[in-house]
């Protein structure tokens, strides 16, 4: 009962980064681009606090790819949460990484059953009637792009993250090194001074959401099965979509709902164990 109670609360944590991120975007009380910075900063000084606390150290060399994806995924998360709602966003997102991870398996040249491909494809299918829908409505073109590049981003940072021996140090290192790349962003639109409330939802976001979400995730890893871990991150854009629907008053539409059983029912599939798989 303590680990499922404590993997609930992971998911819970994943899936507030869309809440906390959307309702400081959308509310204009800060700019996409703050909101990834102050996500950042903030993750990487807690981030930093428990990898010193754990004995170890933050003077090395971070993955040039792992923090060009965690900064790609930052940047992107933000900008999609302009015009996306919480749910809506984190199945993109979602179903994005896993289709990512699984380009990248076949990449990197893993075996793929043939139950994965099977579920790859429904996971698309339902990705792009999702996607279709949203297209239509004017400017949703770019927040989905957005997405889609936070998606990309988010899937090779879990690829690079596979076989590093030491995943918390890891993260704090890419987490510190995004820091310049995200304040990059800041550049072209110019520093706005974001009120109480945007400055809050992203410290939350990047300091508890973010950082103590990511630490807590390791430390259950270990003792979940791999498909027990896969299918437990199928709560995510379901707790993200009540979420927005309880707390945010987003409304939900019967294409949304059936696209979204696809997506989750082809990522599920995808991740059974069969024979050989």
């Amino acid at each position: 009962m303590k680990l499922f109670l404590l993997v609930a609360l992971t998911m819970a944590a994943f899936a507030a980064n869309s809440l906390l991120n959307r309702v400081g975007v959308a509310s204009g009380a800060i700019t996409a681009e703050m909101f990834a910075f102050v996500r950042v900063v903030a993750g990487s000084a807690v981030l930093a606090v428990l990898v010193l606390v754990q004995g170890g150290t933050l003077r090395a060399w971070p993955s040039f790819w792992g923090v060009l994806g965690l900064t790609a995924y930052l940047v992107g998360f933000s900008q999609a949460y302009i015009g996306l709602d919480a749910g809506l966003g984190a199945l993109i997102l979602f179903g994005g990484v896993q289709v990512t991870m699984f380009a990248g398996a076949l990449v990197l040249g893993e075996r793929v059953p043939a139950m994965r491909w099977v579920g790859m494809g429904m996971a698309l299918l339902g990705l792009c009637w999702i996607v279709g829908g949203v297209a239509t409505h004017g400017g949703a073109q770019l927040d989905v792009a957005f997405m889609a590049l936070a998606a990309l981003g988010w899937g090779i940072y879990s690829l690079i993250g596979r076989g590093v021996a030491n995943p918390l140090q890891a993260t704090g290192l890419n987490f510190l090194w995004s820091v310049p790349l995200v304040a990059l962003t800041l550049i072209p639109t110019g520093i706005e001074t974001p009120n109480a409330f945007g400055i809050t939802m992203a410290i939350l976001s990047g300091g508890i959401t973010s950082a103590l979400g990511y630490a807590l995730w390791y430390m259950v890893l270990p003792k979940l099965h791999a498909s027990v871990a896969g299918v437990a991150q199928l709560s995510v854009p379901v707790i993200a979509l009540v979420g927005g629907v309880l707390l945010l008053g987003e409304a939900v539409t019967v294409p949304t709902v059936l696209g979204s059983l696809v997506v989750l029912g082809g990522i599920a599939l995808s991740l059974m164990r069969v024979k050989g798989g």
